[in-house]
């Protein structure tokens, strides 16, 4: 069990030290949902990666059409989709969208094969 934590924590660090290398004013976090169709991200692991982000003064703006609030942990919440990708300039996801084919220099995800 502690190798999985561990494992968690460094690959979260690991994900955050990428995006802060890109030295972003605004980082935006893409869907809260690890999986297809989920609508679990109060649990999201991308919490832990956003907390590092914030950490270093960049500021995490999110983009969640499931949330109807208008922070997230601090964060703002965009909903208005033109908007948040022109705010972003690294922008976050777990899996490459289609919705976002037309930023996708802004892009950081791991997912690279596009398959959930």
């Amino acid at each position: 069990m502690t190798a999985i934590v561990d494992a968690n924590r460094t690959r979260k660090d690991h994900v955050a030290e990428m995006i802060i290398k890109k030295n972003p004013k605004i980082v935006g976090i893409y869907r809260l949902t690890m999986k297809m169709d989920s609508d679990n991200f109060r649990q999201s692991a991308i919490q832990g990666v956003t907390k590092r982000i914030k950490a270093n003064g960049i500021e995490v703006v999110v983009y969640e059409p499931a949330l109807h609030e208008e922070t997230f942990y601090n964060s703002r919440v965009i909903n208005d989709f033109e908007e948040f990708k022109r705010v972003s300039n690294v922008i976050v996801t777990n899996r490459l969208s289609d919705d976002l084919r037309d930023v996708k220099d802004k892009v950081y995800t791991r997912d690279l094969f596009s398959r959930d």
